[in-house]
Parts: C-alpha cells; structure tokens; sequence
C-alpha cells in the first residue's frame, strides 16, 4: 500500500483531534482529541518507518526501525499522560461537579 494512504489518514485524524481540541467544551472529549493527534502522529512515524525499512532492506542497510521504536516510547508517555491526565479531571469533576474546562479560568484569581 503507498504511503499517500497513510499519510491522508493521519492528516484527516490529526484535524479531527485539532478540530475537537479548538470547538469542545468538555475536558474528557479535549483529552480524547489529545490523543486522537498522538495517535495520527503516531501513524504516520510507522508508516514512514515501514517506507524506510523497504529501501534499507533493497540496499542491505539496517535503517527502518527507528521510527517503529520512537513510537513505542511515544506510547509509554501517552500512557502515563492518560494516567495523570484523567486523574485531574476526576479531581476537578469532585471539586466543581462539571467536566467543564471553562471553569479552570476563574481559577486564575
């Protein structure tokens, strides 16, 4: 499969995320547009990783897996981001019983 595919998929993914962050209200929905964009990043690193990997492979050169393995760690973040993420919104949620994120600027004074 070329790579155009993969790279409209990410495009499209990464303006929905960006389309969501900017329009939504709701803290839950913003984090899940967050990672929506993580993961269309995410997306297009392997697949430019796989395209390298099909050329290092023609040429006898061990290139191609490093954009498979930055993405892994990119996971590993993702996944503490999502712990430490969700726990101030539950925490705000108990405080204000509203996910609002409206909220979070009367906190300024």
């Amino acid at each position: 499969m070329p790579v155009n595919y993969y790279i409209f998929v990410s495009i499209a993914l990464f303006c929905i995320g960006v389309v969501g962050v900017l329009t939504r209200r709701n803290a839950i929905i913003v984090f899940m547009c967050i990672e929506l964009m993580l993961n269309a990043v995410n997306l297009l690193l392997v697949a430019f990783s796989k395209m390298h990997y099909a050329a290092g492979v023609a040429t006898n050169s061990g290139a191609g897996i490093e954009g498979q393995l930055f993405v892994f760690f990119i996971m590993v973040v993702a996944a503490a981001e999502v712990s430490v993420g969700l726990a101030i919104i539950v925490m705000m949620y108990r405080n204000t019983h509203s996910a609002d994120i409206n909220f979070l600027n009367r906190l300024k004074h």
